[in-house]
């Protein structure tokens, strides 16, 4: 398929969030050793954020090590949300690969060609590199981060940050998904909800860009 068949609304997105045994991935610091993860949500939409069905969720197992290794503040978000004590009964990180890359795939058939999306969506990538890479693989390189949005709006219109919805996720992984989706589509109706813009007055807004720009890059 052309470059051109995945654009505008069938630019699909997969939407994921991981939950894990803290934060640590690939470290190099003596005495420290990685983090593992113990759940995934995942969800596609498509390029206006419809969701094409109502999404996946799996409790994963990790080793025992890493269990052990989780630190208290984590470890009581966990069993605040309900997730700690269904860990032990979970699938293995393996299993949970193959069942998520062939969910997306339903979606998303040729490889790369959706891009992964959610808050602070570059961590989970790195745990998914590490215990999913096919998953990882699968997805395009660039990624629709939410947390990208707002923090331009912290600096730009804060207000409509204090004014999106209230989270109520609890820190599991599908529901924290879900309610990236959500902020984004709050920040598309407040922002992004724009008539066809005139191709005059695009034009006179590249050339503004370029001239104000031209010192520093010439």
């Amino acid at each position: 398929m052309a470059a051109n068949d995945f654009l505008n609304d069938k630019r699909f997105i997969v939407w994921l969030d991981l939950e894990m045994t803290g934060l640590n991935i690939n470290t190099t610091e003596a005495g420290k050793r990685d983090d593992e993860i113990v759940e995934i949500g995942v969800i596609v939409t498509d390029g206006n954020l419809v969701p094409q069905d109502k999404g996946l969720q799996l409790v994963i197992k990790p080793t025992d090590a890493a269990m052990a290794n989780m630190g208290s503040f984590v470890r009581n978000m966990h069993d605040k949300s309900g997730l700690l004590p269904l860990i032990k009964d979970g699938v293995s990180a393996a299993e949970a690969e193959k069942q998520v890359l062939e969910y997306i795939k339903q979606h998303v058939p040729v490889r790369q060609t959706a891009q992964m999306g959610g808050n602070t969506i570059h961590m989970d990538r790195r745990f998914l590199a590490k215990y999913m890479p096919s998953v990882e693989d699968w997805v395009h390189y660039r990624n629709v981060d939410t947390s990208t949005i707002k923090e331009v709006l912290f600096r730009w219109f804060p207000y409509v940050v204090d004014a999106a919805p209230e989270k109520v996720g609890n820190h599991r992984a599908l529901a924290d998904a879900i309610e990236s989706i959500r902020e984004l589509a709050f920040y598309r109706e407040l922002l992004f909800n724009m008539d066809s813009i005139p191709a005059d007055k695009l034009e006179a807004a590249k050339k503004s860009a370029t001239d104000a720009w031209a010192e520093l890059l010439a």
